[in-house]
């Protein structure tokens, strides 16, 4: 990109207030995997021995795998393809769409991108459910007696945790920013004690030693891969939270606070295993002195419950997103910051993942059989990443053949051997994610095609505006005041104008068919809202552009117009809209039960009245039938 983030995305605070927001928010994800990241790589689903070969080799994987995927992948790349500011998955669908426009990998593209989306709900439900339970397990090396306490402190700490985020991701990040700089500082030097007792374990940072690992013992070096990528959980949060803290502070957090310290502590855990093999039941906590132990299980719990933080804000901001680009029906959103467009609150993703959460701790019970279930949805949405990655250097930022090859085809290689080793987790657990994926991705696609179906319905019985304004416009009566109806066509006559016609036989004198309409940017400026035309006898059409970050308005936006006819005065002004009952039918277009599922959707999608802040006692609803 030419620009940096922030002079297309306002970020009032200064880089370094963001940084250490986004140290509370961003990174809590990765911040928190040295918990159990090293412990499943040797005690996991398929076990490793404790000598210095599989140290060495482990850790030189864990070192390269944050370097080429967090370090270069993320920060260095990925997040330099910003929609004007926003990321995650859906955002930069929606960058190489706008630049490429319809093509032959319209569709390809649209649909990686949906399955990306779909896999990053998986990983929403998990990370908080792992984070939270690896760090209360620590109470187990205090004391054994404390492991049947471990369950319900957990449920309770993320139960708590969902109830908070309705304070905002910017008050809760001032909250969590300082106990993360506290909990890194603590990695570090835990990490660096345990280096001084065996300094040449700094050898493992050398590439030869994973390389090694692989001649030795390609097969359980595969499939440790599995549990390697544990260290980087977190990178496709990094990305979803862009718009929060922007480019700039999340390249700081990470270069100069979270790479350095999560590398000394994984270095200091090599070290121990040298000397303890034994201590390979819980690395992170064993390497602090007894005396320490507790408060470390404090520091780490407080930081766990952060951890969560990532993925929670980056489904909101997914979520959002998917409405407004028509993946999913009009949702209830809350902005919690009146400076910041970005920090949102979005109630029903926050309690249905709560339930999600609470389920997957009761059925797993412990980190180490969710670790089996995590990894595969990370891993699955960095390999689609890498491949839309492909296309936005090749087909978009148009970088030179030979580069933009060489960089997709390492990440498609580096993804694509991470992904197939989690994917000999499935009967462990890796099924989960996959099946939430999975109902994901058939609500979002049931969702975008029963609104293009609905659409051509709709147009099968529509009049264009100027035949209905010729035949009748000057015929009816006409009476004070504005109707605004809304329209999905800004070409014809919306079902609500004939219904009220038919009924009622009567017009007002200033008639407005208004369509909102998302454009493939995070947000329009106001002086690029407005599209008028007059269209004569007091009809007017009125075109309104939104970003898919942008809040939807509509008074407002009227307010800011007097080029259809004059203001708009809320005492005279009314609001008709459409409201089907669907009813499935055999005609072509999608299966029965799909049919069903969108109507379901439709019936219980957030109402338009409260999505486009239109008045409550100024909106007149229109009913009909319609087959699909």
């Amino acid at each position: 990109m030419d620009h940096p983030v922030e002079a297309q995305h306002s970020h009032p605070e200064s880089t370094t207030a963001l940084a250490i927001g986004a140290i509370g928010v961003v990174f809590g994800d990765i911040g928190t995997s040295p918990l159990y990241a090293l412990k499943e790589s040797f005690i996991g689903h398929h076990p490793l021995a404790v000598d210095p070969a599989h140290i060495f080799g482990v850790m030189s994987l864990v070192f390269w795998t944050m370097m080429l995927i967090v370090t270069i992948k993320y920060v260095f790349i990925i997040l330099r393809a910003d929609n004007k500011g926003e990321g995650g998955s859906l955002a930069l669908l929606a960058l190489i769409g706008s630049k490429l426009g319809e093509s032959r990998w319209s569709g390809p593209i649209a649909v990686l991108g949906v399955i990306a989306t779909a896999l990053f709900y998986g990983d929403a439900i998990i990370t908080p459910a792992i984070s939270v339970l690896s760090a209360v397990e620590g109470l187990t090396v205090v004391h054994e007696s404390l492991a049947d306490y471990v369950l319900p402190i957990s449920i309770a700490i993320i139960i708590g945790l969902f109830m908070i985020q309705s304070h905002g991701t910017a008050r809760v990040g001032k909250l969590f920013g300082p106990v993360m700089l506290v909990y890194f500082a603590v990695l570090a030097v835990l990490g660096v004690i345990g280096i001084a007792s065996a300094p040449e374990v700094l050898w493992a940072l050398s590439p030869s030693y994973a390389l090694n690992f692989f001649l030795i013992d390609p097969g359980l070096a595969f499939l440790a891969l599995g549990s390697v990528v544990l260290a980087v959980t977190g990178a496709e949060a990094l990305y979803a939270d862009m718009g929060h803290f922007g480019r700039k502070a999340i390249m700081v957090s990470w270069l100069y606070i979270a790479f350095p310290c999560l590398m000394l502590n994984y270095l200091g855990q090599s070290a121990l295993l040298l000397h303890a093999p034994a201590a390979v039941e819980s690395p992170f906590f064993l390497m602090a002195p007894d005396w320490a132990r507790l408060p470390l299980v404090l520091l780490a719990t407080m930081a766990t419950i952060i951890a969560s933080q990532a993925v929670i804000s980056g489904a909101y901001s997914v979520s959002q997103q998917a409405v407004q680009l028509g993946y999913l029906p009009r949702l209830r959103i809350l902005h919690t910051s009146a400076r910041a467009a970005g920090q949102i609150y979005v109630p029903l993703i926050n309690w249905g993942l709560l339930v999600l959460v609470i389920l997957l701790v009761l059925g797993f019970r412990s980190s180490s059989n969710l670790a089996a279930a995590y990894g595969i949805a990370v891993t699955g949405t960095m390999f689609i990443t890498a491949c839309m990655l492909g296309v936005l250097t090749f087909a978009v930022w148009k970088w030179h053949p030979l580069v933009a090859g060489l960089l997709t085809g390492t990440f498609l290689v580096v993804d694509g051997l991470y992904f197939a080793s989690n994917v000999t987790k499935i009967p462990d657990g890796g099924w989960f994610p996959l099946l939430v994926a999975a109902i994901a991705f058939i609500l979002l696609t049931t969702w975008a095609k029963g609104r293009r179906i609905l659409r051509e319905r709709l147009a099968e019985d529509a009049m264009p505006i100027e035949l209905f304004i010729t035949s009748t416009g000057s015929r009816v009566r006409r009476v004070h005041g504005t109707s605004v109806f809304l329209a999905a066509d800004a070409d014809n006559i919306p079902p609500a104008l004939l219904h009220n016609l038919k009924h009622n036989f009567i017009l007002h004198d200033r008639v407005v068919i208004l369509t909102v309409r998302t454009e493939p940017v995070p947000h329009v400026p106001p002086n690029a809202r407005h599209d008028v035309t007059e269209l004569g006898q007091g009809f007017f059409r009125i075109v309104l552009r939104y970003g898919f970050m942008d809040e939807a308005d509509i008074p407002a936006a009227l307010r800011a117009t007097e080029a259809a006819g004059g203001p708009f005065k809320p005492s005279e002004t009314s609001y008709f809209l459409s409201r089907q009952t669907l009813i499935a039918s055999r005609r072509p277009g999608m299966a029965i039960w799909r049919e069903r599922l969108f109507g379901w959707m439709m019936r219980n999608a957030a109402s338009a009245m409260e999505f486009f802040k239109l008045p409550t006692n100024r909106v007149i609803e229109m009913g009909s039938q319609l087959e699909i």
